[in-house]
């Protein structure tokens, strides 16, 4: 599916979330299925329920890790896992 910059998604329903020491772990109900998020993919994970941008998101990864550029390309790689597995839908 495509999505630029500009493009928010909100979480899918049915999914239970646990916040873990190095990430988070998100059950769906409907699909039995378990995901572990890292750091980084929980704080997407995370922008992505509160409808953030995907420019938001990018900033936002970029100040917290003091990253020199902006990570566009690993932010749009997780969207499109996330948007695959059915964690998230498009607003």
């Amino acid at each position: 599916m495509p999505f630029d910059s500009s493009s928010t998604f909100s979480l899918t329903a049915g999914c239970e979330t646990s916040f873990m020491a190095d990430g988070i772990v998100v059950y769906q109900v409907t699909r039995e299925k378990v995901h572990y998020l890292n750091p980084a993919a929980a704080i997407v994970y995370r922008l992505c329920g509160d409808r953030a941008s995907v420019e938001q998101i990018t900033d936002y990864l970029q100040r917290t890790f003091s990253l020199q550029g902006p990570p566009r390309l690993e932010v749009h790689q997780c969207i499109e896992q996330f948007l695959a597995e059915e964690l998230i839908v498009p607003c």
